[in-house]
């Protein structure tokens, strides 16, 4: 179900920042597609990376590749929103394409960790929401990692390892869901931004509604 994005008389409300955190086999890449999917406002966030482009990656679409000097400009210039070191090679969001979607009335999805969504609340918290999924057990998630029949079960191992560790910081999010079943978890989710996107300070048009009807009330 889309959201209304539109405020009285065509008037944008603010987008927000949504972002979706999970450990690996959770189910956030599959609900993210469907999010991109389902719902016309969203935009998904680009990042800028140094690592090479993989076969049958796309620049832009995929990620804005960029070499190390470029990507420490942008962080000294202000340009990016969070950035982090991933196996020697550093991720970042640029700041201008995010805010642009933001003043015209688009949401911006997020696939970052915890450390990135600490980066953003710092410097744009009244824009976040963020999100945490939860597998309904261990032994769930494990059954995810391996059906993916992708990686030895060495690396599974320290897949499960490092869930752990990201779990510890569920509770800095402003909501958890856990996703036992996908659909009802898209339908959490979906209901979470319905109620965000309703906050009074993100309705853009709804100060010169009121002041409207005072005038019309006092006349």
């Amino acid at each position: 179900m889309a959201i209304d994005g539109q405020g009285l008389d065509g008037v944008e409300r603010r987008g927000l920042m949504f972002v979706l955190s999970s450990p690996s086999g959770a189910g956030k890449t599959t609900l993210s597609r469907l999010l991109m999917e389902r719902m016309p406002d969203m935009r998904m966030s680009v990042s800028v990376t140094t690592r090479q482009k993989r076969p049958g990656e796309v620049e832009g679409r995929d990620y804005h590749f960029v070499d190390k000097a470029r990507f420490l400009a942008m962080e000294r210039n202000g340009e990016l929103l969070e950035w982090a070191t991933v196996f020697d090679n550093l991720y970042g969001t640029p700041r201008k394409p995010v805010e642009e979607a933001l003043t015209m009335g688009h949401d911006v999805l997020f696939d970052i960790d915890w450390q990135g969504t600490q980066q953003l609340r710092q410097r744009a918290r009244s824009d976040v929401v963020s999100v945490f999924l939860l597998p309904p057990s261990a032994e769930a998630l494990e059954k995810r990692l391996h059906s993916r029949a992708r990686d030895p079960d060495d690396v599974i191992r320290s897949r499960m390892s490092r869930a752990s560790h990201e779990m510890s910081h569920w509770a800095e999010y402003d909501y958890v869901v856990v996703n036992t079943d996908l659909d009802v978890a898209y339908s959490k989710i979906e209901t979470i931004l319905q109620v965000e996107r309703l906050r009074r300070e993100r309705q853009m048009w709804l100060s010169q509604f009121v002041r409207t009807l005072q005038r019309q009330l006092e006349k």
